[in-house]
């Protein structure tokens, strides 16, 4: 049922008719700053997602449920392939945005699946292994999961891998679990990392999901990114040939890199899910009535409005300009933490305030801002919680670890 027959059901007020983004949110041109063939590919993919995948979202989200009759979509507008396709980092990130913009789910769905599974084979796999999944990967006809997390281990997860591989006779042999795993019950393979008992190593494994050993189960009852299928993931001495080891891979450092950029792509995710909170915040103000005009027309909802969207600009401003150093092959760890807790802040707020705005109508998914107040806490969670990330930045100018 689409969503203007749903709420046409409902006892409430019918929910405002939802517009095309404000065309002019882009307050200060950062689009200007794309080339006109990329700026005008970015403006069809701003519609394609606004009328094929914002409004069908808010089912899938309510039912926990993965849209693969969208996948095919996003592949044929080129959005498995950012990674490799040769664009500016800067037309990325808006791309990001976008996604973000109509859902946040699949924003994280095309997020990792470039920044960290098209990525990481790019960057550190054989030409084997290139040759075997990229082409799948970048049509979006095959998905990867990216298996780091672990159920007792999150933020201290680069020193505390128990998920275990050893060599023997021409094979890994695979022990362990791995938890919150983005596509792990739907993906064809997981880049699965574990320490080598041989070296101590923390090494990264192409492991197929329908290997004997293998198995994912669906984590449920998430408050936000519900239609991401995140899953708990266990491992029991799952064999993979030799070759299955990443030969870039093999300590935990080679990662680092690959890791910091997909720190930054969250930033842009928070720009999206910003501007997302002012298409629709700003489009109920203009319809509801109260006391006998426009929500518009208070002024506590101006104010309201205006720093949404200041913090929406502000987030765009500061991710440009990190897109500028990432081009330049100078961004930082430092960097890429503090744009993520910075922006990942400021959505929580902005969201707060459109919830607030949409009064009782906020609370529900019905208004999709209730949706994005969900989404807004696992943003401001992942790739690094927010307090991480902060301490990250505080030990780069204070030179004094806090972490223990």
């Amino acid at each position: 049922m689409k969503l203007e027959e749903r709420v046409r059901n409902l006892s409430h007020e019918a929910a405002p008719t939802l517009v095309p983004p404000f065309p002019d949110a882009d307050m200060m041109h950062v689009l200007d700053l794309l080339p006109p063939d990329e700026r005008s590919r970015l403006l069809d993919i701003r519609t394609f997602l606004q009328n094929d995948v914002r409004e069908a979202s808010i089912d899938y989200w309510n039912k926990e449920e993965f849209p693969f009759e969208l996948l095919g979509k996003l592949g044929a507008y080129g959005l498995g392939g950012l990674q490799t396709d040769g664009t500016s980092t800067l037309f990325k990130g808006l791309v990001y945005v976008e996604v973000a913009r109509a859902d946040v789910s699949l924003s994280a769905l095309v997020g990792i699946h470039n920044e960290l599974i098209v990525g990481m084979i790019d960057a550190l796999g054989s030409q084997a292994q290139k040759e075997r999944w990229l082409p799948g990967l970048t049509s979006f006809r095959q998905l990867g999961a990216f298996a780091l997390t672990e159920p007792d281990h999150g933020s201290d997860i680069a020193g505390g891998v128990e998920t275990t591989a050893r060599l023997e006779q021409g094979e890994w042999v695979i022990d362990g679990a791995k938890r919150w795993i983005g596509s792990g019950t739907i993906a064809d393979f997981a880049l699965v990392w574990a320490r080598d008992v041989a070296d101590g190593q923390i090494k990264g494994f192409i492991v197929e999901t329908n290997r004997p050993g293998y198995s994912a189960t669906k984590i449920c009852n998430k408050i936000g990114l519900r239609i991401m299928q995140n899953a708990h993931i266990e491992l029991r001495s799952v064999r993979v040939p030799e070759t299955n080891l990443l030969p870039g891979a093999t300590s935990f450092s080679k990662a680092n890199d690959l890791l910091r950029d997909s720190r930054a792509w969250v930033g842009w995710q928070a720009a999206g899910i910003q501007l997302a909170a002012f298409d629709i915040a700003r489009a109920y103000s203009l319809k509801r009535k109260q006391f006998g005009r426009e929500l518009a027309k208070f002024q506590l909802v101006q104010q309201q409005l205006a720093e949404i969207l200041g913090n929406a600009t502000a987030s765009l401003g500061l991710m440009a300009h990190l897109a500028r150093i990432q081009g330049d092959g100078k961004l930082e760890m430092v960097q890429a933490a503090m744009s993520k807790a910075t922006t990942t802040r400021m959505a929580r707020a902005s969201v707060a305030m459109g919830r607030s705005l949409l009064g009782g109508n906020g609370i529900s998914s019905d208004y999709e801002m209730g949706k994005l107040l969900g989404d807004a806490e696992i943003l401001y969670t992942y790739e690094g919680t927010y307090e991480i990330n902060s301490l990250i930045v505080g030990r780069a100018v204070t030179g004094k670890s806090a972490f223990v």
